[in-house]
């Protein structure tokens, strides 16, 4: 009788009990599951707000640069002139406002006066004179030609009077409240055209917005540059991100705040990452990501904030992201 049955038979048996085994020590430790992905730093690129000549640059490819650090400045003459202008057109505008307000001075006000005491005068002398020669005239020793000049006199010097009171009525009132208004328009206009001419000149002055290091410099000093032209690119330090994609199945295990471990092939270290974004759009897998999935499967995108990166993270470094998560089987 052969023995080849009793041998393959057990065999599978001792195939179905290792099985067995492992599920058992698979449902009680815990699952992790591995995603990859590459490193996502946010880039800036740095440009003047105004066009000018490059004076001079203090920094240079790999350098390190913090916050509110001066890179680069433009001749600032031009500017500076603008501004001087724009302030001495303010102090003309305030002038003539200043001027309007106080109305009058006393010494305008007492010459437009005595002004009207001279036309009195002369109207009456008139006025007598026309009754005077009225006078005449009833008796035949005055011409009525001579009544005619004498009553035209008297018009014309109580036409001078009246014209005298009323330019006195004026200096006592002042400027009429749309020329008060107007010249407040021309000093707002002449004060925003200086805050403007302030504004370009700060802005001859390039300043890092964040710490950063410098991964580009492609103006020299003496270069006429535009108001786009980007003079530095900056590697932004903080925060940095990581990119990496999900499947569906495995898409459950991950929402903002997760906690997540990123490696890098250079290094045993192993840094904290977050995840603070995950894609509610599902797309096809990137070339250049890994997985162990078919680069055809739908995945989703993942934002992971590493909060406690150094300089062993560069642009587009490839890093596996470790998720622990329970194995709810056991």
């Amino acid at each position: 009788m052969s023995r080849k049955p009793l041998i393959v038979g057990s065999a599978v048996v001792l195939v179905a009990a290792s099985a067995l085994g492992i599920q058992s020590c698979a449902g009680r430790r815990h699952g992790a599951l591995t995603l990859y992905g590459n490193v996502d730093i946010r880039e800036v690129d740095m440009a003047f707000r105004q066009p000018g000549r490059i004076l001079k640059l203090a920094f240079d490819e790999g350098n390190s640069v913090k916050a509110g650090d001066v890179m680069a400045e433009l001749d600032a003459q031009p500017y500076r002139d603008a501004l001087a202008g724009a302030e001495a057109e303010v102090l003309l505008a305030r002038a003539e406002v200043d001027k309007l307000h106080r109305g009058n001075r006393p010494q305008e006000i007492a010459q437009a006066a005595e002004a009207v005491h001279q036309a009195e005068a002369v109207f009456q002398n008139a006025d007598t004179d026309l009754r005077r020669q009225g006078s005449l005239a009833d008796t035949g020793a005055a011409s009525q030609r001579t009544l005619d000049a004498a009553r035209s006199a008297r018009d014309q010097a109580q036409a001078a009077l009246a014209s005298a009171r009323k330019n006195l009525d004026l200096k006592k009132e002042g400027w009429r409240q749309e020329d008060v208004t107007e010249a407040g328009a021309r000093l707002a206009a002449a004060e925003a055209a200086r805050d403007q001419a302030r504004t370009a000149l700060a802005d001859a002055r390039l300043v890092a917005p964040a710490d950063a290091v410098v991964i580009s410099r492609t103006r020299e000093a003496g270069s006429m540059v535009g108001n786009r032209d980007a003079v530095f690119t900056l590697s932004l330090r903080n925060p940095i991100y990581v990119r990496a994609y999900v499947g569906e199945k495995d898409l459950g295990r991950f929402t903002q705040g997760s906690r997540v471990s990123v490696r890098t092939d250079s290094s045993k270290r192993s840094y904290a990452g977050t995840v603070g974004f995950v894609s509610p759009r599902a797309e096809f897998t990137p070339k250049s990501v890994e997985t162990t999935d078919l680069r055809t499967d739908l995945v989703y995108r993942l934002r992971i904030v590493v909060a406690d990166a150094d300089a062993g993270l560069a642009q587009g470094m490839p890093v596996t992201v470790q998720v622990e998560t329970e194995d709810h089987g056991k």
